[in-house]
């Protein structure tokens, strides 16, 4: 699991020509065409197309008049680019205390949207209905956890931007919050004192790129999720079983396999993701969780900053600018962040892996296509497509369960040996779940003679947690 620097910080990796390392000659840039390229990405707001502050020189800020932007100022278009820049600042007056703009994020990506999304008919909505429910009568005989899902939708892809926006938050607040601070904590007081109201706007700005770039590729992840599951944390309501139908039909379309066994399929992999979710009570939160540790562990050299920020005008947008793109800002790992992802890999690869077994029993032979279905998704998944790539860009880290074979094996063994209720029971707490190390030999685990009683282990915890420490006094008597 790659860390990646989020928001748009830390170095772009584009030389003269806009083209990057991985871009093929004259291929789509990563988020788009129009997509921001610097990191306040004011070229691609509602709006604004590229361009649209003439005589700049580029999308950002960095060609303002009388800041050496290249072709000289047209002061007959002043009047266009003050009004822009009016609407841009009144947008971030509705940033609230967070540090993105997610009003704006949803805008962005819905308008992208707009040409390639389509309402859905009745006929799509009625199939993922039956799909969702035919795969959780199947479902029933492969796991005790029951039904997760009270409801079950079709999304189009801009019914999936709206649905998830409460989960992204979650996701992107953290990062961004450490990311957008980082900077203006390293500058000197008297910078700071200096610069007044333009710490303010910058601010405001700050949100507006964040939102830009959230939305670009919120619009490019919508395109390609067949379920509100498939990145291992469902984005979508709690309870709410979602499959998006036009993707789902892109995504059979290359497969030789009938689209009525690929949507079921998928509808079982969701089913079993809400079951799982719905019946372990702490694994939602875990993931978001751990998602906030690694956050937490963002560190940045701040004595590199504080010696760029001692040669930065901060009433100058265009130096504030040059620094921002120079790679200062990109994140150090961390023991910490180490940890924090090795922890998520580990769940995300436990969780994908139950669903992977579970799906297999559940469809057997009723699906002839189910394993060659089952060996793509794992691929698609594993490997990392576009979407995790996008994800990795969007909130910092990539989500893959790179485990996912090793755990997928071990839950296969635990239902032989031990059961269907001997294997879900392990989901019982967090102490009872597989590790890292023990994903190395599932069978090692499954045959280990103090696996236990998954109930009998929760009770010894338990009376390890009452007991008392013999190195601790015990408190004197109440009077």
């Amino acid at each position: 699991m790659n860390e990646k620097p989020p928001f748009g910080f830390g170095p772009s990796g584009r030389d003269d020509s806009g083209q990057g390392p991985d871009d093929e000659p004259g291929g789509e840039k990563p988020g788009g065409a129009d997509g921001p390229v610097d990191p306040f990405g004011f070229g691609n707001l509602p709006g604004m197309p590229p361009g649209a502050f003439p005589g700049m020189g580029g999308p950002g800020m960095g060609g303002l008049p009388g800041m050496g932007g290249p072709g000289g100022f047209d002061v007959s278009q002043l009047g266009q680019m003050l009004t822009q820049l009016g609407q841009m600042l009144s947008q971030a007056q509705n940033t609230g205390d967070g540090p993105v703009n997610y009003d704006l994020a949803a805008q962005l990506a819905t308008q992208k949207l707009a040409t390639t999304s389509s309402s859905l008919t009745g006929a799509q909505r009625a199939s993922v209905s039956d799909a969702v429910k035919l795969a959780e009568l199947w479902l029933d005989t492969a796991t005790d956890f029951p039904a997760g899902a009270t409801e079950t939708k079709a999304w189009s892809a801009s019914e999936w931007v709206t649905a998830s926006m409460p989960t992204w938050k979650r996701l992107c607040d953290p990062v961004a919050h450490r990311m957008s601070t980082a900077w203006t904590d390293a500058l000197p007081e008297e910078a700071r004192a200096a610069a007044g109201p333009m710490m303010a706007m910058l601010g405001q700005m700050g949100g507006l790129a964040f939102g830009s770039q959230l939305g670009t590729g919120l619009a490019q992840l919508a395109g390609e999720m067949l379920t509100s599951t498939d990145i291992g944390i469902p984005v979508g309501p709690d309870r709410v079983a979602a499959l998006l139908p036009e993707n789902v039909e892109r995504f059979g379309a290359d497969l030789d396999q009938p689209s009525s066994e690929v949507l079921i399929f998928l509808a079982a992999r969701e089913a079993a993701h809400q079951r799982l979710f719905a019946g372990v009570g702490w694994l939602r939160e875990r993931l978001l969780r751990t998602v906030e540790e690694y956050a937490q562990g963002i560190t940045v050299d701040t004595s590199r900053i504080e010696e760029l920020a001692r040669g930065i005008d901060p009433s100058n947008p265009a130096a504030i600018q040059e620094a921002l793109s120079s790679g200062m800002f990109e994140p150090e790992t961390t023991p910490e962040q180490k940890a924090a992802l090795a922890r998520l890999e580990t769940l995300l690869a436990l969780i994908e892996g139950w669903v992977d077994a579970v799906v297999a029993e559940a469809v057997g032979e009723r699906l002839p296509g189910a394993e060659a279905l089952r060996e793509t998704l794992r691929r698609r998944r594993a490997s990392g497509g576009p979407a995790e790539q996008t994800f990795a860009t969007v909130v910092g880290l990539e989500l893959r369960p790179r485990r996912l074979r090793d755990a997928a094996e071990l839950w296969r063994l635990l239902g032989e040996q031990r059961g269907t209720d001997g294997r879900d029971a392990l989901w019982a707490h967090p102490d009872l779940i597989p590790s890292a190390d023990d994903l190395d030999d599932p069978a090692a685990f499954v045959g280990r003679d103090d696996l236990g009683d998954p109930i009998a282990e929760l009770e010894k915890l338990a009376d390890t947690d009452a007991a008392p420490d013999p190195e601790k006094p015990e408190d004197p008597p109440k009077a």
